[in-house]
């Protein structure tokens, strides 16, 4: 079994992989009463293109096929998974994202019921084509729903500016459409695939001991029988290096209008402590140039162009990467070019030693009050572990980061000939 620990917190993540191909990890936090376990899937809404490791075929499945997977995985013969968490005094969920699915419980009793119950139904499927018709009305009306959310066609117009072929532009939900061709033996299929143990990690924490877990899910498994997996090949297109379209409006039921201004990345693949940086480096940027306290957001917050809810994220993922900013603002127009001045203003004069030091240990901060709150951790490492991010990675990673590079990466990145801007307005 692997130990890794951190000096700086003091915990210690035991990781060890399991004869079928599981990674399960334990971060012990001595005296904590809650308990949360999470088993994540690498697969996620971009995997629709694949070849078929059975037959070596390339096959193309319907966009948004991970998600309905989640959502059907819950259901059993014996009724609801989520009410049967529930009977044990935990609180479960799941999630799908661009690039892998979560799904959780979080408890202080009943933590070895609950930890075989999440690895049970997650590789138990149970479809029937009316279990699946049902889901299909109901994912129909969730996407419906979502058309009319100004958040969510914000962020939507936005990938779809921003990237010509890759399939982070479609939703992760799919669209009615593709829902539509969804049956029983595709889902079977996908699951067959995706959820091999290889391609999955279980992440626990709690009091726990490590060697304990790792009994108890080398039994949870003892009686399966998988096939020997190699690795999956994803089908992505060629991402060319250009934007899309240079600016998306639409018009919905809002009181002022929405901007989300993106900058594409440039060159793609990194993985490890090399995502890790470019990942630490752009929130470091991104606070300095325009996060509350700097002149820029005082400007802008002063002319009445933003208010708190001003927000702001860089993207870092494997194959596709961005940062956006986004809020509310009476003239997006003028917000947009004051932001694309105010990034321009900041590559020309590069940041200040001072600023660029004061980020960085109000992001050090952050992270540990992120380590010590079970559910977070849990969230930084199923988010960090497909892209070989090591937990521990994150505080020395911080520590090493240089002005130099940030100003490098600050006048590569923030590229006006990447930028897009998605744009929601009152609807007249």
């Amino acid at each position: 079994m692997e130990k890794q620990s951190d000096p700086l917190l003091r915990d210690e993540l035991y990781m060890e992989r399991l004869e079928n191909g599981l990674t399960v990890a334990v971060l012990v936090k001595p005296g904590y009463r809650q308990m949360t376990g999470r088993l994540a899937v690498h697969y996620g809404s971009v995997d629709s293109r694949f070849v078929n490791p059975e037959t070596g075929e390339a096959v193309h499945v319907p966009d948004g096929i991970a998600h309905f997977l989640e959502h059907k995985l819950f259901e059993s013969p014996e009724g609801n998974v989520a009410d049967r968490f529930a009977e044990l005094g935990a609180e479960s969920n799941a999630y799908t994202t661009h690039t892998h699915t979560v799904y959780y419980f979080t408890t202080t009793d009943h933590f070895w019921s609950c930890l075989d119950l999440l690895l049970n139904f997650v590789q138990d499927p149970y479809f029937t084509a009316e279990s699946v018709a049902k889901e299909q009305g109901i994912i129909e009306q969730e996407i419906r729903m979502y058309l009319d959310d100004p958040g969510w066609r914000s962020s939507a117009n936005l990938l779809e500016a921003l990237y010509v072929r890759h399939p982070v532009r479609i939703d992760i939900a799919g669209t009615v459409e593709s829902i539509r061709a969804i049956d029983p033996d595709l889902l079977y299929l996908c699951h067959r695939i995706f959820y091999h143990p290889s391609n999955m990690v279980l992440f626990v924490a709690g009091d726990l001991a490590p060697a304990e877990v790792v009994e108890r899910v080398r039994q949870a498994f003892a009686g399966r029988r998988y096939p020997a997996q190699a690795g999956i090949q994803r089908l992505l297109p060629q991402e060319p290096p250009v934007i899309a379209e240079r600016r998306r409006m639409q018009e919905l039921v809002v009181s002022q209008p929405i901007l989300r201004l993106g900058f594409k990345e440039k060159e793609v693949g990194l993985t490890g402590r090399a995502l890790l940086e470019r990942d630490l480096t752009t929130s470091l940027i991104l606070d300095v140039v325009v996060g509350r306290g700097s002149a820029l957001y005082t400007r802008l917050y002063e002319a009445g162009l933003i208010d708190q809810r001003f927000g702001f994220e860089h993207v870092p993922e494997v194959t596709f990467g961005h940062t956006y900013l986004t809020g509310p603002t009476p003239d997006p127009a003028e917000l947009e070019a004051r932001l694309l001045a105010g990034f321009h203003q900041a590559q020309e004069q590069g940041l200040a030693a001072d600023d660029f030091e004061r980020a960085r240990r109000k992001l050090i901060g952050r992270v540990i009050n992120l380590m010590n709150d079970l559910d977070s951790v849990a969230f930084l490492f199923a988010d960090g572990f497909f892209k070989e991010i090591r937990l521990f990675d994150l505080l020395p990673t911080l520590d090493s980061l240089t002005l130099e590079a940030a100003n490098e990466r600050l006048r590569n990145h923030f590229d006006p000939n990447l930028a897009a801007a998605s744009v929601i307005y009152p609807r007249r």
